[in-house]
């Protein structure tokens, strides 16, 4: 079996910053497993797979898999499938859908940004959360506490974001993936992203976190339109609007890396 992968950084319009994501595209689905082991061989964030859909509205199904684990929905590796589909695979509507997981997700191409309409995911405030979680994530102090399917912990600055030293075995052991934030200086806020429990210490640039960002901040910002950081060292640049309550919108700029193929034998 011949499959092609191409690879892409997201959120980002200089060849290695934003989060590099490997893109497969299919005639049809291939067995779980294979697709589990090839994400776990490429050692990405996210490897990406989507086939034509049979779902009405949709034109592509979506899925992605991390090194540990299939994720339900992955912002950066979508925005990588769109461009590759819009500027390699001769995609010619003005909107791509998916479907995933998480439901539909569509992407509208405007000039050099992708924008994409993913679902709302407001997180609620908690008041219990792992002990000594400041220690763990070596920042000073917190603001709040916040859940969806992430962990949020607000800080108060965008340099605590920027200097916090997680020690990622003791941060795995608790498994869950967090949301580190705070306003930002220069873009309206900042984050990063830990989840070694799904195999990525920290993701560079990662679009289901901002799902729970978006309105977290559009609430606390009072405002609808905003532009956001994340502050790994690779970095990545986030268009983000408040388009109802149930419905975000998240934009970025892609730069191609690499095309290749690949030749499936015996994985007995």
């Amino acid at each position: 079996m011949k499959l092609t992968l191409y690879q892409v950084d997201a959120f980002t319009s200089t060849l290695f910053k934003g989060n590099p994501a490997a893109v497969v595209p299919l005639e049809k689905w291939i067995d779980d497993e294979l697709m589990q082991q090839l994400a776990m061989e490429n050692n990405l964030a996210e490897t990406v797979f989507f086939v034509p859909s049979k779902q009405t509205g949709a034109d592509y199904d979506i899925r992605w898999f991390t090194p540990e684990f299939e994720i339900n929905l992955c912002g950066h590796a979508t925005l990588a499938s769109a461009f590759i589909l819009f500027e390699f695979l001769g995609f010619k509507k003005s909107k791509l859908v998916f479907h995933s997981q998480s439901g539909i997700l569509k992407v509208e191409k405007k000039n050099t940004l992708y924008e994409m309409d993913f679902p709302s995911w407001k997180p609620e405030r908690i008041d219990i959360y792992p002990e000594n979680i400041v220690g763990i994530l070596g920042i000073k102090e917190i603001i709040g506490t916040y859940k969806y399917r992430d962990l949020l912990i607000e800080v108060a600055t965008e340099e605590e974001v920027l200097t916090a030293k997680p020690d990622f075995t003791a941060l795995k052991k608790i498994k869950e993936m967090v949301i580190l934030t705070a306003p930002g200086k220069e873009a309206d806020f900042v984050s990063r992203f830990f989840a070694p429990s799904a195999g990525i210490d920290e993701d560079p640039v990662t679009g289901s976190a901002h799902s729970q960002l978006i309105p977290f901040w559009s609430e606390k910002l009072n405002k609808k339109k905003m532009f956001a950081k994340q502050l790994s060292k690779r970095g990545g640049d986030i268009h983000c609007e408040q388009l109802s309550n149930e419905r975000v919108m998240m934009g970025g700029e892609c730069v191609f890396y690499m095309k290749g193929e690949f030749e499936i034998g015996n994985t007995k």
